[in-house]
């Protein structure tokens, strides 16, 4: 997958959409969130991952990192790099990184607390991951939107 530069600002806009976010949880009523109501929705969605990569995944099967790893999906069965549905991530062949399998456990983590309400609220918060607070929230390095910083070297004066 080919990336270009992020905008200079996409710092700042990545913290208003967060901001945003838990504007828009804020409304959400608490019986919906971390609740079995949310458990539900939870299984519901690893159900659908399972189902989905039982179906069209070529590669191995395996638990890492508190997720099911499908890989060897087909291409078009997929979004970008991968997709996570409940405790199910999606993949095609290459085996994902330890950063990618952090990132991915976090959009576990988001399906634990919002159950069905996940794919909704994804949807509304758009397709630019720049944007989307569930990416953001699971870190844009890790999920590789953005590149990682690099980790500044500290100069003693004399």
């Amino acid at each position: 997958m080919t990336r270009t530069a992020p905008p200079p600002d996409w710092r700042e806009t990545a913290d208003l959409m967060l901001e945003r976010g838990r504007r828009v949880d804020a409304l959400i009523p608490r019986v919906l969130l971390d609740s079995p109501i949310s458990r539900v929705g939870y299984w519901y969605g690893t159900a659908v991952g399972w189902v989905w990569g039982t179906v069209w995944s070529t590669g191995r099967i395996e638990k890492m990192n508190g997720l099911w790893v499908f890989r060897g999906m087909p291409d078009w069965s997929y979004p970008r790099g991968g997709v996570c549905a409940g405790g199910c991530y999606l993949t095609g062949d290459v085996t994902p990184s330890a950063t990618v399998l952090r990132h991915e456990a976090i959009h576990k983590r988001q399906w634990e607390k919002y159950g069905f309400l996940m794919p909704i609220l994804y949807r509304f918060a758009g397709r630019n991951p720049l944007r989307n607070r569930f990416e953001i929230e699971a870190g844009l390095e890790d999920g590789n939107y953005v590149p990682r910083r690099r980790a500044q070297r500290r100069v003693e004066s004399p």
